[in-house]
């Protein structure tokens, strides 16, 4: 009950923020549409009767669809810590909902082809500045000590707006009937949605949301742009090396990424191949928002367990217990699946992994410099979503066509228990390490304290002759 008080109350302060309920609500108008944006895609992609039904096919959808996230990061982050971080949320925004409109026009006119494909990762490459964006400008609407809290309510949030989003799509979807011309429509509401979004934005300051100290931007032609871009992302990776403690977050939620996105796969084939009948493809994608609901709903959880636990045990140990009770999860999943143990497993997923993330964003917020939040986060996206492309090369390798394999899941617990234990441990004992060192300069700084007092302490230095050792040596 405490823990529950403890949650709304510190909700509550987050949210008189009036700056933070400003950037909040751009975040809701936007994730809200790219939930309806990629149920629109997904329906013309992986729940077609022709598509996506072998791990192979899904694999290289997912991997099509974060290349954007992974290519334009290092680019987001520079700008981000160059250009007004508001500046960047409203044009990505305003950007972003006049090219859905084209992606909806080309499903009407020209059907689905490449001009589609490179139209739809378009949108997604824009959609990278707006998030790495969001990430950066959280600590200049937060007090430092609310940032937990804030990481727990602001992208938690987001995603439950996304899948709020979704939702709504899938449920025109099943009103309008499976049809190009149904997912145009789904298309032009998100469409809506983002231009709302912008509108939001605007009622922040230009310069609310940083960067304080700005990046030099020395892009005198286009052909030394990706150089520069190199070097600044390879000075966000020094600046997160110079401070070991947001590098081992990282690396954490990096091998955590593997092992989430061979899940994710696995998940997509389970709705697909083996819980449904191939052929139907309605009963599929009934059965994949079924599992994402139940993933939303642990999101959900982790936002009010989160910050109580995160508190009560400090982040770092929260972070490595999210880890290994995902390792747990695997576990049962190599025991039995059905379709009760899926959707519980995807809640318990859904919740260890949006609960050990809220940390490690808010272990990398307090670690970094402001001046480099954008690269650090820009890197961190790169870390995140390299990892989801390994996990899709891995997929194709080991998953089968309908999704089941006892020792895929083996392989997975096997990881997450390995990366939570590593984690535990190395940061105990740089937790022993500073606090001893801490200790020890306490214990001098008393000795100095005491021979100073000694020193000038004149009743001390009238009974100096009668110390024996004194005496001895006169």
């Amino acid at each position: 009950m405490s823990s529950e008080r403890s949650f709304i109350s510190d909700l509550l302060v987050v949210l008189r923020g009036v700056d933070f309920r400003k950037l909040f609500a751009v975040r809701l108008a936007s994730q809200a549409s790219d939930g309806a944006f990629q149920v629109g895609l997904a329906s013309l992609v992986f729940f077609s009767p022709d598509r996506a039904t072998t791990p192979e096919a899904v694999a290289i959808a997912a991997v099509v669809t974060v290349l954007p996230y992974t290519l334009i990061g290092p680019f987001a982050g520079v700008l981000l810590d160059v250009w007004p971080r508001r500046q960047v949320l409203l044009f990505a925004n305003a950007l972003r909902s006049l090219m859905v409109v084209a992606v909806a026009i080309l499903i009407l006119v020209a059907g689905i082809g490449v001009p589609l494909y490179i139209a739809a990762l378009a949108c997604l490459s824009v959609n990278r500045f707006f998030l790495a964006g969001l990430g950066a400008s959280l600590p200049h609407v937060v007090p430092r000590h609310e940032l937990v809290m804030a990481n727990a309510v602001s992208p938690t949030c987001g995603t439950i707006a996304a899948l709020f989003g979704a939702g709504l799509a899938f449920g025109l979807r099943v009103l309008l009937g499976p049809q190009d011309y149904t997912d145009a429509v789904i298309l032009l509401i998100s469409a809506v949605g983002y231009g709302a979004s912008a509108a939001l934005a605007t009622r922040m300051h230009r310069d609310l949301l940083g960067p304080n100290e700005r990046a030099p931007l020395n892009w005198s032609t286009f052909s030394t742009a990706s150089r520069d871009v190199l070097s600044d992302l390879r000075l966000g990776a020094r600046h997160v090396r110079e401070r070991p403690r947001a590098g081992r977050a990282l690396a954490l939620i990096g091998a955590h990424r593997i092992g989430y996105g061979i899940m994710t796969i696995s998940l997509m084939l389970l709705c697909r191949n083996y819980f449904s009948d191939p052929d139907d493809v309605d009963e599929g994608l009934a059965r994949l928002a079924q599992a994402v609901s139940a993933t939303g709903l642990g999101i959900a959880a982790s936002a009010l367990i989160t910050p109580a636990a995160a508190n009560r045990l400090e982040p770092w140990r929260w972070i490595g217990c999210c880890i290994a009770g995902a390792a747990v999860v695997e576990v049962v999943f190599v025991v039995h699946v059905g379709l009760a143990t899926l959707y519980v497993g995807a809640f318990a997923i859904g919740l260890t992994g949006q609960g050990a993330k809220i940390c490690v964003d808010a272990v990398v917020q307090e670690a970094v410099d402001d001046g480099f939040r954008g690269r650090v986060f820009s890197f961190y996206d790169v870390i995140f979503n390299a990892a989801f492309v390994t996990a899709a090369g891995l997929s194709v390798l080991v998953l089968p066509a309908d999704g089941y394999s006892r020792a895929v899941f083996s392989g997975v617990a096997v990881l997450f228990a390995a990366a939570a234990a590593s984690y535990l441990f190395t940061e105990r004992r740089q937790e022993l390490t500073t606090s001893t060192a801490s200790t020890t300069e306490s214990a001098f700084n008393l000795e100095d304290e005491a021979g100073l007092a000694t020193e000038v302490d004149p009743s001390t230095r009238g009974d100096q002759s009668r110390h024996p050792r004194l005496d001895r040596h006169r």
